[in-house]
């Protein structure tokens, strides 16, 4: 993501903003139309914005349901029962999101929309960091200003995604720094949460990495059970480029003989699946002739990743960078201000403003 953006706030359009009633109660939940500037800064990410717009609409949902008619005494609905409770609904205040662990960061934009989603015109962002840039302890990577029950409100929401994101980022720089210098390059699977996979996979290039294949639409990868299921590697091979002949394949192959029938057939990629760095050298001698790309995978893990770059494979292919990555930890840190009113010095708010400084 590259220059300021600054997000103007959603009036009317597809969907409403959640807003605050006269006794400050946030009693809707609508992503709502984002801003030209947010839906452009998303765009450049490669994200699609509507996409976003679905999975923060989902994220809030679950911690602000509607009031079901049926409710049992004593249930709320749409409000936050602690946020009301201890905080002044005219209070305004700002926060830093700051990073308490060392890694990548990623997902800021996307962070930033959870705060547009919700708090509309009341909310500044102000982003301090770039997605892909290493933090440390004690970095801060945004700012927001606007009414604290709000704040506090999208607090979890915003920290989830960025958190989750973030991890993605950092352990996907360490799979990247294993293997520099050997001239291959890390990506990763499909194995991702269901409803985050375009998220996900945007933190791996954060962290440097490449992505595979978004969906089962975007090329062809026979595995193990298509060639059972075809009569073997060639004829599973031959099936595809038939039926789909403009399309990218990769086969599977547990062996070098199996890698040496996948060359034959004419595969453009070859999954090596658990093999030892031995095979995997062999392997390369087979294809890099015949200008067919290698990738390993199964097994894989960072004490191993150099070694097994230095076979000559193309690619590593990482599960785990996805399906296992830990969240790194960022928080929001609190500076309650003042109440909003007519006697309070200085203007109110004038949209939500998200910049990079």
């Amino acid at each position: 993501m590259s220059g300021p953006f600054t997000p103007q706030a959603a009036a009317g359009g597809a969907g409403a903003t959640a807003e605050a009633d006269a006794d400050g109660h946030w009693v809707e939940v609508h992503s709502g139309r984002l801003s030209p500037a947010t839906r452009s800064a998303l765009a450049t990410a490669g994200l699609d914005p509507d996409g976003v717009v679905t999975v923060i609409g989902r994220a809030l949902a679950e911690d602000l349901p509607s009031l079901e008619a049926d409710a049992p005494a004593g249930r709320i609905g749409a409000v936050d029962a602690t946020s009301e409770a201890t905080v002044d609904a005219a209070l305004v205040g700002h926060g830093a999101l700051v990073s308490r662990a060392a890694g990548t960061v990623a997902g800021l934009p996307v962070a930033a929309a959870v705060f547009e989603s919700l708090l509309g015109r009341s909310v500044t962002v102000t982003l301090t960091a770039r997605d892909g840039d290493a933090v440390s302890p004690g970095t801060t990577v945004a700012r927001v200003n606007g009414p604290v029950r709000g704040l506090l409100t999208a607090e979890r929401t915003a920290l989830n995604l960025l958190c989750h994101l973030s991890g993605i980022a950092t352990l996907t720089r360490a799979w990247v720094d294993a293997v520099a210098g050997t001239g291959a390059a890390i990506r990763d699977t499909r194995k991702t949460l269901p409803g985050l996979r375009a998220l996900e996979k945007y933190a791996v290039r954060c962290g440097g990495g490449r992505n595979h294949r978004m969906s089962l639409t975007d090329a062809a990868l026979i595995k193990d059970n298509h060639v059972v299921a075809a009569g073997g590697v060639a004829a599973a091979f031959a099936a595809v480029r038939a039926r789909f002949p403009g399309l990218p394949v990769e086969v599977e192959c547990d062996t070098v003989d199996q890698v040496a029938e996948a060359v034959g057939a004419g595969a453009d990629l070859i999954l090596c699946d658990n093999m030892t760095p031995q095979d995997l050298r062999a392997s390369v001698a087979i294809a890099r002739p015949a200008g067919v790309r290698l990738e390993a995978s199964g097994g894989l893990t960072l004490r191993v990743a150099a070694d097994v770059a230095a076979t000559g494979v193309d690619y590593l292919a990482v599960g785990a960078l996805t399906h296992s990555a830990p969240a790194l930890d960022l928080g929001l840190d609190l500076d309650p201000g003042r109440q909003s009113g007519p006697d309070c010095a200085g203007p109110p708010p004038a949209g939500p403003t998200v910049e990079e400084s």
